[in-house]
């Protein structure tokens, strides 16, 4: 089983909503073979603690402006890992430092990779 084309049009909204707010390392995963509770997860890194909010609040409103709602958010209070849940996919905006050493990509390393549309820059420093 793959990702829906719904959770792919999920995953290319919140992807460019994070480019929009010039986040790193931005990747997505199609994890719906190894996960029965959501499709995919986009992956962001930002390089200070407002920037994570301030990418969080573009993904949120570019997602709700086609229709998708978070379940849940975590993680907002100390803003260096935040994960907004959507159902069909989780989008983690993570401080570098928490990016580095949880190594998600690296976790999660044997699922697809989603290609991402080339509009979606991730900005390195």
């Amino acid at each position: 089983m793959t990702a829906t084309d719904h959770a792919l049009e999920l995953v290319v909204a919140a992807a460019r909503a994070c480019s929009d707010k010039l986040a790193q390392q931005i990747i997505a995963f199609d994890v719906s073979e190894q996960l029965a509770i959501t499709d995919a997860f986009v992956l962001a890194s930002a390089t200070n603690d407002r920037q994570v909010k301030a990418i969080v609040d573009e993904v949120e409103d570019k997602l709700r402006e086609i229709g998708a709602k978070p379940i849940r958010r975590e993680g907002e209070r100390d803003g260096r890992w935040v994960l907004i849940d959507y159902g069909e996919i989780v989008v983690h905006v993570q401080h570098e430092e928490e990016r580095q050493f949880y190594a998600l990509e690296r976790l999660w390393r044997d699922c697809p990779m989603i290609k991402l549309p080339a509009d979606v820059v991730s900005h390195e420093r």
